[in-house]
């Protein structure tokens, strides 16, 4: 391994360490901690937001969809679009009706405390777990770089003697970019998060368009050559207009089930609707979010397009490799783009992309824990105590609770470890789940006036029964899921507010 890919690497995680850290002396309150005193300007927010959205599945396992598939994936992508126009005028101008740490603080004063804490552990338990996936993913290019250093591979069998020699790797890198997010997010907070979220969205669009640039040299014939086997293998393929509902990756699948899917996570989850709190004006949020959308588009077309690249060269120049890297079918796709980068990728290159990834991830990452610590301190621990502790405190117990969920989520990266097959399918379905049972909360809170918090419980049960029937009695797609889950809670909820009404005042 040379010496100078290592050090770019280590360089990268020693400086987000001390980003963290230099943003800790600013920080008095938890108003510092998690949304960084309303200060933050609209691009920044926007940058965050692209680089938070750009984990290291979006960095691997969108390539692999496109390697194994086609275009299709960007079908979803429409949807993504019409969900940002829906946040920008539905739910945007509720967050700025008042002082917010978290979203659910809204469902709190229109259903009261159960409510609240219902949809926000249902946000801590899912988000954990789907970026404990994103953890594990990152660990695959982890791994696939100390592979090349003999003395690391030794140190990880000896440290994990009971596992075989390729998953003890795979589970010491995992813990090691578990701890390093940790750290920085431990202590520098929002600020720290979305500062070094521009930064590392600098360094992996970098990273992107080096990889691009060589992958398309290693190819004979270079973009003509991608161009023209892409089109005959029909790998460029975008439109599936099938209305199949247990089929991924439709037109309408995309353009309806993404949309109530993104109206979901950008505007009733936490981990992106902290980043609009951080402003303190609803235009510059607007602009930031539709911005970011445009960008999005974009970077998933690049994704796509390197994944049609990796086809070509491992059916073309590099085809005896191809066997070596489809010898785990669980993660064959996935692996391809990591098995590029660290065996063809000059020295200095290998560096900076393995960085670009680690940034990818570290955001997303850094983000979730950030945002998880703000829905346990606001929604739990501040109300449990009364608010009587003073600010100190409360900043001290919001650091640990920084720690406690980056925990959290490398024990969830071990259980992926274990039955992850497709990573990008495993995180998007774990986040569907959930999503549509909280978005049907805010559309009966937003819609409607007579519903009380028993009549939102009612349409939460049903609407958990219908997900759990569609989930494990139907092979129905996720990507229907968040359109399930939100209608039923929805209208079971508006239902049984007028066959059980309530007096009990909103």
């Amino acid at each position: 391994m040379p010496i100078l890919d290592i050090v770019i690497i280590v360089g990268y995680l020693l400086g987000m360490v001390l980003f963290g850290a230099y943003f800790s002396k600013s920080q008095k309150n938890v108003a510092d901690y998690f949304v960084s005193g309303k200060t933050m300007p609209w691009w920044a927010i926007a940058g965050s937001i692209i680089a938070t959205e750009t984990s290291t599945v979006t960095f691997i396992s969108v390539p692999g969809f496109a390697f194994g598939g086609d275009f299709r994936f960007l079908q979803l992508v429409f949807g993504y679009l019409v969900g940002r126009i829906v946040v920008v005028t539905v739910f945007m101008p509720l967050y700025f009706k008042k002082d917010l740490l978290t979203v659910y603080q809204l469902l709190g004063d229109r259903f009261g405390n159960a409510v609240k804490r219902l949809t926000a552990s249902i946000f801590l338990v899912t988000r954990n777990l789907s970026d404990g996936f994103r953890l594990f993913s990152t660990g695959l290019v982890l791994a696939a770089f100390l592979s090349r250093i003999p003395v690391i591979q030794t140190l990880a069998a000896k440290m994990l003697p009971f596992l075989a020699p390729n998953i003890a790797l795979l589970v010491f890198s995992v813990v090691v970019m578990g701890m390093a997010t940790i750290i920085y997010t431990y202590l520098g907070g929002m600020s720290a998060v979305i500062w070094t979220d521009g930064l590392q969205l600098i360094i992996y669009l970098v990273g992107l368009f080096v990889a691009m640039w060589i992958l398309a040299g290693d190819i004979p014939g270079g973009l003509n050559t991608v161009f023209a086997e892409g089109l005959k293998a029909d790998k460029f393929r975008l439109f599936d207009f099938s209305f199949d509902l247990t089929k991924n990756y439709t037109f309408w699948s995309g353009l309806i089930g993404g949309a109530f899917l993104t109206t979901s996570t950008h505007g009733t989850d936490q981990l992106l609707v902290q980043r609009y709190l951080c402003t303190d004006r609803l235009s510059r949020a607007r602009t930031a979010l539709l911005t970011e959308g445009v960008a999005i588009f974009i970077q998933f077309v690049l994704f796509l397009f390197i994944g049609t690249m990796l086809w070509v060269f491992y059916n073309g120049p590099a085809a005896r490799e191809l066997a070596l890297i489809t010898t785990n079918g669980k993660i064959a796709n996935d692996g391809v783009f990591p098995q590029y980068i660290v065996n063809h990728l000059p020295t200095g290159v290998v560096g900076l992309v393995v960085a670009a990834v680690f940034s990818a991830a570290m955001s997303t990452l850094s983000s979730s824990l950030n945002s998880s610590a703000a829905t346990a301190m606001a929604d739990f621990y501040i109300p449990i105590s009364g608010g009587t502790r003073g600010d100190a405190h409360y900043l001290k117990i919001s650091r640990y609770l920084t720690a406690f969920w980056g925990l959290v989520q490398i024990g969830f990266a071990f259980l992926a470890v274990k039955i992850s097959s497709s990573v990008v399918n495993e995180v998007l379905a774990i986040a569907a789940f959930p999503n549509g049972l909280i978005l049907g909360v805010f559309f009966l809170g937003t819609f409607t006036r007579r519903v009380t918090s028993a009549h939102a419980f009612a349409g939460l049960l049903a609407g958990a029964a219908a997900m759990l029937a569609v989930k494990f009695g139907t092979a129905v797609s996720w990507q229907w899921y968040v359109l399930i889950g939100s209608l039923t809670t929805f209208l079971v909820g508006v239902a049984v507010s007028y066959l059980a009404p309530s007096d009990q005042k909103q």
